[in-house]
């Protein structure tokens, strides 16, 4: 679709009805794009409060990542800077035995090359969680990506997702907080800046 504008795509991303038999709170997709955003999150799929709210990470696990990329809510909700696309844009329902649902998969080849059109300025993807880091770099361990993340730069950064759960992680992996997140910080502030990224030195030890 390639007259297809921002605006018509918007409207035709919240009339959709794809995956409405299987959403247990109905659809509600959930994005922040514009034509001018630098810095793409790609995340996972909006848990219930963003379901309530229609504001992506509006939730403890946005407050993680906010901190993990040393930036406040007001640059983060910058949609002119920041956009933020799930993998699903809707609620996807909670697994019977706790935590969500995997993101709907009709959702992301339905729409995410359409949206990704629409970002002709994109410098830089922060990769969150397994099911995006699958979609857009193929199968791999979250853990085993983010730590190597100078691999992946400089299009993409891998995260783990920002959950209550990565807390533990962090703590038996030092290397998250003294060599990644020094670099996330400094490759996002170059990024929204509008500078080149920063040369990342190796590996800090412990």
């Amino acid at each position: 679709m390639a007259d297809e504008t921002l605006e018509t795509l918007l409207e035709s991303i919240r009339a959709c009805q794809l995956c409405r038999a299987d959403l247990p709170l109905g659809p509600r997709p959930v994005l922040h794009i514009s034509r001018t955003a630098r810095l793409l999150i790609a995340s996972q799929a909006p848990g219930t409060r963003v379901h309530e709210t229609g504001q992506s990470f509006n939730d403890a696990s946005g407050d993680r990542l906010r901190a993990w990329m040393g930036i406040d809510r007001a640059t983060f909700y910058d949609v002119s800077r920041i956009a933020i696309v799930p993998m699903g844009l809707c609620y996807p329902g909670r697994l019977p035995k706790g935590g969500d649902c995997p993101p709907r998969p009709e959702c992301a080849p339905q729409w995410r090359a359409r949206i990704m059109a629409q970002m002709p300025g994109l410098e830089l993807t922060l990769v969150v969680g397994s099911y995006a880091q699958n979609h857009i770099l193929g199968p791999g361990r979250v853990s085993d990506r983010s730590l190597d993340f100078r691999r992946y730069l400089p299009r993409y950064f891998p995260l783990p997702h920002p959950s209550w759960r990565t807390g533990a992680w962090e703590r038996r992996t030092p290397q998250f907080g003294h060599d990644v997140l020094p670099a996330l910080r400094a490759c996002v502030q170059a990024v929204l800046a509008g500078r080149p990224l920063p040369a990342i030195p190796p590996v800090v030890p412990v």
